[in-house]
């Protein structure tokens, strides 16, 4: 492919997507021969890791099945595929060929001086930094990667005159045609269920409303100061939270929001409250990543409630406060709550396989999670299930996730338009003055 660009593939890209070869159009795909040994040693391990390995692998298999990888064998996007066997040993440059990281690098050098027009791939940011060192084209793998800044933030703030503010407040509907200031920002496009934060010119006074996609108007939200499982809303973006998490035609829900501005406890409370007391799901199912850096819950010791109570402790606190507030009289302590089974905690391995109809889902730590990830836990919701996920994209445990890349931004992005789905991106931290300083500063 005379003037193509050669992309170089890094073991970490196809472990983040096992796919992602086909993310390249008409252009020399090249796999170096140390990618497939690290995928080799990858596929042991029954994380989602090894699961990709794995996948990897027999996409790859298939693939190579149509000719001779020396030779390249063309895909069904127009792109050829090579399997490297060679480096540049003798590159000019104090550079180790020690490791499978640097030999993978050394191979987009090679084929670099070959005259190649090279990009080096990698989720690696520190991989990537050693391919610019000596003089490569070295690039994130950017599919699926989202801009954080201009993320969907799940509604708009608006001040308008005082005839509209009491119009809304009397009729409970509210028009874009009747008060043009109530438009997306800069008079873009408005989503189903955004909220409008509506204040009367010149005063303090607040109304909420949330955007009905078919009727084009905004319609006035009347829940207001009411407690959920005894947990009351503190501020404008925890009541929005409330009115997605309490509406069962909103299907999906996505909650941002850095430490402490009650994401987790909103969703569990919500959840309760819709399981126990309204009967509209049979029970709450919570899960979050087991181990942030990757590590599956099978190398800890003892049986799986035993292995989950560790990981799942920041759960175990909320349902304290919860149950401190929320007087049920046969449920007074967490252990009575999980042993009547209105609640289950689960590992996010586990979750896998399963079909899960009429449940509350909720996924706490969703930032940590790859959008195939994600796309694998949603996809798992049977008829009848709401799925919660919370996190904050600045918290990330990952080494090949950033704000941009994680599976919980993605999912915000690309739902946005649909009328199953709710978002709010919640700003204040209500845990205390210390909390919200730590988490703005630090």
């Amino acid at each position: 492919m005379t003037g193509a660009k050669t992309f170089v593939i890094d073991t970490n890209v196809l472990i983040h997507r096992p796919d992602a070869l086909l993310s390249f159009r008409d252009s020399e795909i090249v796999v170096p021969l140390w990618v497939l040994e690290e995928l080799d040693k990858l596929k042991v391990y029954s994380d989602e890791r090894g699961r990709n390995a794995r996948h990897a692998i027999r996409f790859l298999d298939e693939a190579l099945r149509r000719g001779r990888p020396k030779e390249g064998v063309r895909l069904d996007n127009g792109s050829v595929l090579f399997i490297a066997l060679m480096y540049a040993k003798n590159p000019g440059i104090d550079f180790s060929s020690d490791s499978p990281d640097n030999k993978i690098i050394l191979t987009a050098y090679d084929l670099q001086q070959k005259g190649k027009t090279v990009f080096f791939v990698s989720k690696d940011i520190n991989a990537r930094v050693k391919a610019s060192s000596i003089g490569i084209r070295a690039v994130d793998y950017e599919k699926q990667k989202v801009s954080i800044d201009k993320l969907y933030a799940g509604y708009i703030e608006a001040e308008v005159p005082a005839g509209s503010f009491e119009a809304l407040r009397d009729t409970g509907v509210l028009s874009p045609r009747e008060e043009p200031s109530l438009q997306g920002p800069g008079g873009g496009q408005l989503f189903p269920n955004e909220f409008a934060v509506v204040r009367r010119r010149g005063e303090e006074a607040v109304l909420l409303a949330r955007w009905e996609q078919e009727k084009k108007e905004f319609q006035l939200c009347l829940r207001d100061g009411e407690p959920v499982a005894g947990v009351r809303a503190l501020n404008i973006q925890q009541r929005m939270a409330f009115e997605h998490l309490l509406d069962p035609d909103v299907e999906l829900v996505s909650l941002v929001g850095k430490a402490g501005t009650g994401k987790t406890l909103l969703a569990i409370a919500a959840g309760l409250r819709m399981v126990i007391d309204d009967q509209q799901y049979s029970r709450v199912l919570v899960s979050r990543p087991v181990v942030p850096l990757g590590k599956d819950i099978g190398f800890l010791p003892g049986p799986k409630d035993e292995k989950l109570s560790h990981w799942m402790q920041p759960l175990f606190d909320n349902l304290d406060y919860i149950l401190s507030v929320y007087k049920k009289p046969m449920l007074k302590t967490t252990e009575q709550l999980m042993a009547s089974k209105h609640i289950e905690l689960e590992a996010i391995a586990h979750i896998r396989g399963r079909s899960l109809p009429g449940q509350y889902i909720i996924i706490d730590e969703a930032q940590n999670l790859t959008p195939h990830e994600i796309k694998t836990i949603v996809s798992r919701a049977g008829q009848g299930t709401k799925v919660v996920l919370t996190g904050d994209p600045y918290q990330i445990d990952s080494p090949y996730l950033d704000a941009n890349s994680n599976g919980l931004s993605y999912l915000v992005d690309v739902f946005k338009g649909q009328k199953i789905f709710g978002h709010v991106t919640m700003q204040k931290s209500e845990r205390s003055r210390l909390a919200e300083l730590a988490a703005e500063l630090l």
